[in-house]
């Protein structure tokens, strides 16, 4: 497939893309072949990605590993409780060859941004966040700059009951399209992981470009050609509803969970080659797209009950649509 700056992929043009990138992630992040392509979902969406489990998992070797595939310039924060919003953004600083005031750019101005343990931060540095994850831009000193395009956030975020973490406010969590768990390996493939690291005798498994910037656009781009028919816009709206009207949510999803959910689904038909929408792709990415967007009643927290549970009853409960894939056009 030709690469250059001006690009146009059909649907299974960019699929098929997708598809030789997470194989090639494959190679380095073992054994989560669910997270990668729920990652994956997020870059074709155009949207920002929460990986929230325990440290150690291989959140950050995913988060380099998609950069180093993609082919995009690639910067880490490592969230503390005493970094500065003017640490994430950038400040502006005394040049003394010029005499003049200068921008000095922080890790914001990058393609691929890995925010670590983003909820040890107190929740002002995690709001200098908002304003560049909404509006691909910041503001410093009354002068907004532009940052690069694409421009995708990888963050992490340990469990809220772990120590010395601050929750995420509801704000901001509805910035991220979707919430990723990894979750532990099986003991066969913590094993097969332990073995490749002895035989390559490196610490971590080199990937190869297999993009670059404007391909990814250009694979964004692709997402639009894929036809969604008038059942399923009515099928989405009523699990959006649904989310405000179950007994055990507190608070359901915003339209932007309506709105995430439409491009993580055409999203999923990409990666299957399809230029059109099945009620399958809905319901294969409407826990990661809505659970992070509702507020659970009380009671339910003390119990223990996660949203990825109450969701998942619920998509089970809201009957689907028996759309029939539209025929191929004929050539």
């Amino acid at each position: 497939m030709k690469l250059s700056h001006d690009i146009s992929l059909t649907p299974q043009q960019a699929g098929q893309r997708a598809r030789q990138v997470l194989e090639e992630i494959g190679r380095a992040v073992v054994g989560k072949p669910e997270a990668l392509e729920l990652v994956m979902l997020g870059v074709l969406a155009g949207g920002h990605i929460l990986i929230e489990d325990l440290p150690g998992l291989g959140k950050t070797l995913l988060a380099r590993s998609f950069a180093g595939t993609l082919g995009l310039d690639f910067r880490r924060i490592q969230f503390t409780p005493d970094l500065l919003p003017s640490d994430v953004s950038g400040a502006p600083f005394y040049d003394q060859q010029s005499g003049e005031m200068v921008f000095r750019p922080g890790p914001l101005f990058t393609h691929l941004l890995l925010a670590d343990e983003i909820n040890r931060t107190p929740p002002k540095t995690q709001a200098a966040l908002l304003e560049a994850m909404a509006e691909s831009q910041v503001t410093v000193d009354g002068t907004t700059r532009r940052l690069p395009d694409p421009f995708v956030v990888i963050a992490t975020a340990n469990p809220i009951e772990y120590e010395g973490t601050y929750s995420l406010p509801e704000a901001q969590l509805d910035r991220f399209l979707l919430r990723v768990r990894m979750g532990y390996l099986t003991p066969e493939l913590e094993g097969s992981m332990l073995r490749a690291r002895l035989d390559r005798a490196a610490p971590e498994a080199q990937v190869q470009a297999l993009s670059n910037p404007a391909e990814v656009l250009a694979m964004r781009a692709a997402l639009e050609q894929v036809e969604v028919e008038d059942d399923l816009v009515d099928y989405i709206v009523a699990l959006i509803s649904a989310t405000r009207v179950d007994p055990q949510i507190q608070v359901g999803a915003s339209p932007r969970g309506g709105l995430a959910l439409v491009q993580l689904a055409r999203a999923r038909a990409v990666l299957d080659g399809r230029d059109y929408l099945t009620p399958e792709d809905v319901k294969s990415v409407a826990v990661p797209a809505l659970a992070h967007r509702v507020t659970l009643k009380p009671e339910l927290w003390v119990r223990q009950v996660e949203a990825d549970d109450v969701l998942a009853k619920l998509v089970a409960s809201v009957p689907t649509p028996q759309t029939l894939p539209r025929p191929a056009a004929e050539s």
